[in-house]
């Protein structure tokens, strides 16, 4: 194994009953990079992670590990110890380990994150769980770094921290994640898994959608060539009597040798088929808001709001965890009356909504019976359709159909969330949080249903792609409960909104989960839209601000050594393909570089501040 080779994995399989995740796949990572790991919901890629860090061990196959080194894993949800503090978790067992640095090093990422110390675990909200995770993670100081889905539950601000901090980390990361645009700020490789194989692509999410779908029309072309040459075999062994009675051998061995491939060829299971029971249209307007207040003991959560939905509007409701959105979306239904002003609902509404904690699944019921209970037929389109065809256009086989909700992984409850909200009439659909769990393509197709459709959409998320091709307009929180609309998605909003007070990190603390239904603690300052500290640079980042100097001189440095080797004209003659490897560096190390001045810049504001 080379030196700069953390892992490897060589002929590795892993299977769950009759389904093989790992199918004889291959991979290696190398120090310093970062990849993206993506697939299918159910392909592995969780199973993946835990082989990585020997959770797991392959049923055939070899794995290698550099020695002596160090991973840490942050899982989709994590798995903290409700009795401890912030601090306490993040510290761990300092006498077993005899980190004495530990403790600072933790109180650091505690002051970056916004978290209070002294809180207890229990009663944390997702997404403060999730930044307590990572920085456990990060407090280890691991060599290769794996995460499981990490912005699922973080806000644009915690989304924002998490890539700058890996594109500053020394350690190595594989990242299993949903989001688009993440990738794209962080991924320095694809790698895919797909039918039990790990497909490895150099670069971002957007230079692998171009190269897997040349290598998908690639994969078609020869199938069709196959599939053309098995059918003529067929015809040719089908011939008469006399055809029969002269065959060559050793054709009709060839012949049976293409059966067996073709049997053996796994071909990708079916996209997800998104189709919606679109009810009788709404009244032009939906709901029209007049002075709205509403608000908890001392916080408010909306303050003077004066809005109107129109029919087919798009919304898309952004802002901070903890800041009101789900409580908005409930005053805009109807559902919750606001301390003051009015709200006007329009005529014939038929809601449907998607509930990011899938509280409306019920664990002991079937498939079947979720989808429709009592009915073995649903009307989708004015179309009847049998539940058991209806449940394999989410992917779900009918052996399945009769298993119980709790047997679900979470991708697939929101699948079944999702064929559930589908099968009943609507003319306006809610949706919160509704790209947590779900795969790229699965995503991808939610997002043409949802531009074809032609009710009302309400959208919170926190993904900042499917914002930007879903929604027509925004309501974004502004602090101290000021909502204000933007036309366009989540780049319109960017490029129109107020400058921020301070750095994104600030801007709010994580709120518990009773945050919106019970009177929280004030405001932080910069919420409530006061001038943040941000002339106060912390211990932690005046040391970070010390080291950035020589961390871009190495840069700078390897990049010189890179450039000199593409000077060698013999290169390009003896090692084509080490080009574009040498190219793809420079380009990724062009990109750190960015970062780290980005970063250097905002630090010195701090500092001089």
């Amino acid at each position: 194994m080379a030196a700069s080779t953390l892992i490897s994995l060589t002929d590795a399989q892993l299977a769950y009953g009759h389904h093989p995740l790992l199918d004889h796949a291959e991979l290696a990572i190398q120090a310093g990079e970062r990849i993206g790991l993506i697939g299918r919901n159910g392909a592995g890629k969780s199973s993946l992670l835990k082989v990585l860090d020997g959770r797991v061990l392959p049923d055939d196959g070899e794995i290698m590990r550099l020695g002596g080194l160090k991973i840490a894993t942050v899982e989709q949800e994590p798995e903290l110890d409700d009795s401890l503090s912030v601090l306490d978790t993040l510290c761990g067992d300092i006498n077993a380990s005899e980190d004495w640095q530990r403790p600072a090093r933790a109180q650091a990422l505690i002051e970056q994150l916004g978290l209070d110390a002294a809180a207890p675990v229990a009663g944390l909200s997702g997404g403060t769980r999730k930044r307590v995770a990572l920085a456990r993670a990060l407090a280890d100081e691991p060599d290769l770094l794996l995460l499981d889905e990490p912005t699922n539950h973080l806000d644009f601000d915690g989304i924002a921290w998490l890539e700058a901090l890996l594109l500053q980390a020394r350690c190595s990361a594989v990242i299993i994640t949903h989001d688009r645009r993440f990738l794209d700020v962080v991924a320095t490789r694809i790698v895919e898994l797909d039918r039990g194989k790990l497909l490895s692509f150099p670069g971002n999410f957007s230079a692998w959608q171009q190269r897997k779908a040349e290598w998908l029309e690639a994969e078609r072309q020869q199938n069709a060539r196959f599939d053309k040459v098995l059918a003529q075999e067929e015809v040719w062994i089908r011939k008469g009597i006399e055809a029969r009675r002269t065959r060559n051998e050793g054709r009709v061995r060839r012949l049976e040798q293409l059966r067996r491939d073709r049997a053996q060829r796994r071909e990708r299971s079916g996209n997800v088929s998104l189709a919606l029971a679109e009810g009788r249209r709404s009244g032009k307007l939906v709901a029209e808001l007049s002075h709205v207040n509403h608000g908890y003991g001392p916080r408010v959560l909306v303050r003077d709001l004066s809005t109107s939905i129109m029919r087919q509007d798009r919304i898309g409701l952004i802002g901070p965890n903890g800041v009101g959105k789900t409580t908005l979306l409930k005053i805009m239904l109807g559902l919750l009356a606001p301390d003051s002003g009015t709200v006007r609902l329009g005529t014939n509404l038929n809601i449907g909504y998607f509930d990011q904690m899938r509280s409306q699944l019920d664990e002991n019921a079937t498939l079947a019976d979720t989808i429709n209970p009592g009915s073995e037929w649903i009307e989708i389109g004015g179309q009847r359709k049998h539940v058991m065809s209806y449940l394999e256009d989410f992917l779900f086989p009918p052996a399945r159909a009769q298993s119980p909700v709790s047997s679900l992984s979470g991708g697939e409850r929101a699948r079944l969330v999702l064929a559930r909200l589908f099968a009943r009439p609507t003319n306006v659909l809610v949706m919160d949080e509704p790209t947590n769990d779900l795969d790229i393509e699965t995503l991808e197709l939610l997002e043409e249903l949802l531009q074809d459709y032609k009710g009302t959409v309400l959208l919170v998320s926190h993904d900042r792609s499917f914002l930007n091709n879903v929604v027509t307009q925004t309501l974004a929180a502004e602090g101290d409960g000021v909502w204000r609309e933007y036309v366009g998605g989540y780049d319109e909003w960017q490029a129109q909104r107020p400058a921020p007070a301070a750095p994104a990190l600030k801007a709010a603390k994580p709120a518990t989960d009773r945050a919106e239904q019970s009177p929280p603690h004030p405001a932080p300052e910069a919420a409530r839209g006061k001038p943040a500290k941000s002339g106060r640079i912390s211990t932690w980042e005046l040391r970070e601000l010390e080291e950035l100097p020589e961390a871009i001189a190495r840069i700078e440095a390897r990049q010189a050594e890179l450039n000199e080797r593409l000077a060698d004209g013999s290169l390009y003659r003896d090692a084509p393909a080490e080009v574009a490897q040498i190219q793809e560096q420079l380009r990724q190390m062009e990109q750190e570089m960015e970062g780290l001045f980005a970063r250097w810049e905002l630090l010195e504001e701090k500092r001089g501040g």
